[in-house]
C-alpha cells in the first residue's frame, strides 16, 4: 500500500521560510518520480514541483521557481521541499504525489 504523509507546515511571516517533508513507503520511491501539488482554500489543486528519479532533474510551477527546491532522501524514503521567500499566494494545503496517489497534506499559513 502507498502511504504519503506530509509534514513540516505551520504559520510564517511573509519572506520567511519552511522546509517540508514527505514520508513514504509501499513503493520504490529511489526510481519513482515524485511530486509536490498544493490546494489553497476555495481553489483547485496546482502542481507545484516534480523530481525525476534519473538524474534527479527538477521542474518548477513558474510561481514558485527559484524559491523553492524539491529534494529526496533516498536512504530515508523521504521527499522534501525548501520553501524560502514565502508569500501569502503561497498559502495552501501541500502534498506530495506519487503518479495517482497523493497521500495527506500538511498546512503551510504565510501570514502577517
Amino acid at each position: 500500500e502507498v502511504q504519503l504523509q506530509a509534514s513540516g507546515g505551520g504559520l510564517v511571516q511573509p519572506g520567511e521560510s519552511l522546509r517540508l517533508s514527505c514520508a513514504t513507503s509501499g513503493f520504490p520511491f529511489r526510481t519513482s518520480v515524485m511530486s509536490w501539488v498544493r490546494q489553497a482554500p476555495g481553489k483547485e489543486q496546482e502542481w507545484v514541483a516534480t523530481l525525476y528519479a534519473n538524474g534527479d532533474r527538477t521542474i518548477y510551477a513558474s510561481s514558485v521557481k527559484g524559491r523553492f527546491t524539491i529534494s529526496r532522501d533516498t536512504a530515508l524514503n523521504t521527499l522534501y521541499l525548501q520553501m524560502n521567500s514565502l508569500k501569502p499566494e503561497d498559502t495552501a494545503v501541500y502534498y506530495c504525489a506519487q503518479g495517482t496517489n497523493r497521500g495527506q497534506g500538511t498546512l503551510v499559513t504565510v501570514s502577517s
